[in-house]
């Protein structure tokens, strides 16, 4: 059974990696670009078309908001862009936002942005996958009608990769990336042409529906708050942006330039995309509706809406099918591999929250990859409930969506800003004053933009599923805070405790009898080589029979060991046991006892259900008695196949094992058979 979890495991994840290989995993920029940016350039996939959905409720008309508010998030996005360039070059540890506010805003800020980001992650993997579903769908019905079933099975894929390594899974995503990223530029690049040149006129497949409108959305206050759910909508394209800022220790040195070049080049790129959409969309006349089945006019009997991205590539691209199939397949793909920018934000940030005692420690170690194992499942896990859960509904999940980031965005430019000031006023070169003047003016206009993006998501979102992850993440602080208590007070317990300097006045050592076979044979040899002050065998009389056989055994055998009777009434084990340890250490308080217990060792795991329950039972009682010590003595059965042949490779590969006779070929490999290995 090991074996083969072995097997699987290294088919899974490969051979593992030496710690002092950490450095040929890190990455160069062409490969770190898609890495840490495939989420946010991916989310021009659906941010467009969120704006799009939100608007359809106040009708056609609705959608000539649809520029302004693509041009306002957009500079949005070179704000927290240019801000961020700033955070990377001064905290290169990859703690990132966390790291910002916890230095300048102090522990608990700190912790208000991990467990935001640590939602926003997970958010990431489950709207990135839903949407990957809803595109891919548009032109493979199946994928439509199991939508549930693809996420889950792009997320064990995607886990699977992860485990692999950073730089592994790295070069794997780099192609579809810039596939995705050479698709979208070149469809709106074409689309400018034959509008501009050409003189064509592109039409999307909807662009003679019409859309019924809600008469209460139209109108004043109503209208202009429908405008602002579209905005906070839109702003999903950010997310994805803080990522770079958590996996800066990834990149190759030097770390904090070539991480900002990355952010430079990874806001170029996904603002072009996301205007560019916005533009195709209105010239081709592309509608989309919430409710497509109830809002649409004019559209056929069986009617299945597309995607925007869908749409544009059939109007764009009309008479070229494989130009649609090409970009509606790396849409689809690029948003799988979105959520591969929370499968290294989100564990190098739990590896880091674990550091600081406030996740569990589990969490800190890298796996046989080099890749911390740990956290990738974890936020698998956590990716796979919200799929079930919202059913991979894109347009339900963009309700929880982008609360967290924007929390960790808002905390993270106020934490740069004071960072500037505290430097600002020990520095007196007036050069590199004004290097940080401007720096803080950035993250100052950041700010300005993020807290008034958060506004109004918390405005427009929060009956609508924002206070779900609000909740999650006041869930995690709160869990985050009690482990780390929980560690504090174990460290203090142990540092304030004086070491037991002071040998135990005894030695009491008891000598769990079942029967007197091989095992306890061995037990009882092993236990008078530790030379104790007393030694006795216990048994618990549960059958009159068995235990007068025993005893009765015992005396013939003239062991130098004197056998206790337990008497147990109730047929019990652990329970007179216990009361006979308790018994010595209340008659002796500075004795030891040390307990020795026989155990099998079995080859199957079936084996272990028949075997050894008692002595686990008894193991875990005895556990919590202070000035108890308990001493398994393993007997290795027949059917323990691999511990035999492990003992013969070991045999086998001593020095002068040959010369022996324990070679290979040599008798005593395993032949010989003493008292104890019988």
């Amino acid at each position: 059974m090991s074996k083969l979890a072995t097997a699987a495991k290294r088919l899974i994840v490969g051979r593992p990696f030496r710690s002092d290989r950490l450095a040929h995993t890190l990455l160069p920029k062409r490969i770190a670009l898609p890495v840490f940016s495939s989420d946010a350039m991916s989310s021009v996939a659906y941010a467009p078309e969120e704006i799009l959905l939100v608007l359809s409720v106040a009708g056609v008309s609705a959608y000539a908001m649809s520029p302004w508010i693509g041009l306002l998030v957009a500079v949005v996005m070179i704000a927290v862009v240019a801000s961020y360039r700033q955070n990377v070059r001064v905290y290169t540890s990859g703690g990132g936002d966390y790291e910002v506010a916890t230095v300048n805003h102090g522990r608990r800020w700190g912790l208000v942005v991990a467990s935001a980001l640590l939602v926003d992650y997970i958010l990431t993997v489950a709207v990135s996958i839903s949407s990957a579903a809803a595109n891919i769908g548009s032109v493979i019905p199946f994928v439509a009608e199991h939508k549930v079933l693809f996420a889950v099975g792009a997320i064990v894929l995607l886990t699977a990769l992860n485990l692999r390594g950073v730089r592994e899974s790295g070069s794997l995503f780099a192609i579809p990336t810039y596939a995705f990223v050479i698709g979208v530029l070149g469809m709106i690049a074409w689309g400018l042409f034959q509008t501009y040149v050409l003189g064509a006129d592109l039409r999307a497949e909807s662009a003679d529906f019409g859309l019924v409108p809600d008469e209460t959305q139209m109108a004043g206050v109503a209208f202009a708050f429908v405008v602002l759910r579209a905005f906070s909508s839109g702003s999903a394209a950010l997310t994805g942006v803080e990522a770079i800022s958590n996996g800066v220790p990834a990149f190759r040195k030097p770390k904090s330039r070539n991480a900002a070049t990355t952010l430079a080049l990874m806001g170029t790129i996904a603002v072009v995309m996301f205007l560019g959409l916005l533009w195709l969309a209105g010239v081709t006349g592309a509608v989309v509706a919430e409710d497509p089945a109830h809002q649409l006019i004019g559209a056929p009997e069986g009617y299945q809406q597309k995607t925007l991205v869908a749409q544009l590539a059939g109007a764009v691209f009309a008479g070229f099918p494989p130009g649609v199939w090409y970009l509606v397949f790396f849409t689809g793909l690029i948003l799988v591999l979105a959520a591969n920018t929370a499968f290294n934000g989100f564990p190098v940030l739990g590896s880091i929250l674990a550091q600081d005692r406030f996740l569990p420690r589990q969490l800190h170690t890298r796996g046989d990859r080099l890749a911390f194992s740990n956290g990738i499942l974890f936020l698998a896990t956590g990716a796979v409930i919200l799929v079930f859960a919202f059913e991979a509904e894109v347009t339900r999940l963009i309700q929880l969506y982008i609360v967290g980031v924007f929390v960790s965005f808002v905390l993270s430019q106020s934490g740069m800003i004071r960072h500037w000031n505290r430097k600002l006023r020990t520095e007196e070169d007036p050069q590199t004053r004004q290097r940080m003047r401007r720096a803080q003016s950035i993250n100052a206009f950041g700010l300005l933009m993020t807290a008034s993006v958060l506004v109004i998501v918390l405005i427009t979102k929060f009956t609508h599923g924002a206070w779900i992850a609000i909740a999650a993440m006041a869930a995690i602080y709160v869990l985050m805070t009690a482990i780390h208590r929980h560690y504090d007070r174990v460290a203090e317990e142990l540092k304030q405790q004086e070491a037991d300097a002071v040998l135990p006045s005894r030695n009491h050592a008891l000598i769990l009898v079942s029967k007197l076979h091989l095992p306890t044979m061995r037990a009882i040899a092993y236990a008078r080589a530790t030379r104790p002050d007393v030694l006795e065998g216990v048994t618990v009389n549960v059958d009159d029979n068995d235990t007068r056989a025993l005893t009765a055994q015992w005396e013939a055998e003239n062991l130098p060991v004197p056998l206790k009777v337990l008497e147990s009434p109730y047929r019990e084990i652990t329970r007179p046991v216990l009361e006979y340890v308790k018994r010595i250490r209340r008659d002796s308080p500075r004795d030891v006892v040390t307990v020795f217990i026989p155990e099998y060792v079995v080859g199957h795991w079936w084996e272990q259900l028949l075997h050894n329950q008692s002595a686990l039972r008894l193991k875990s009682r005895l556990l919590f008695q202070p000035g108890v010590m308990v001493t398994s003595v393993p007997w290795q059965l027949e059917s323990s196949d691999r511990i035999r042949q492990k003992k013969k490779q070991q045999l086998a590969s001593m020095p002068g094992a040959t010369r022996r006779g324990l070679g290979i070929n040599g008798k005593g490999s395993g032949d010989r058979k003493t008292g104890l290995d019988r």
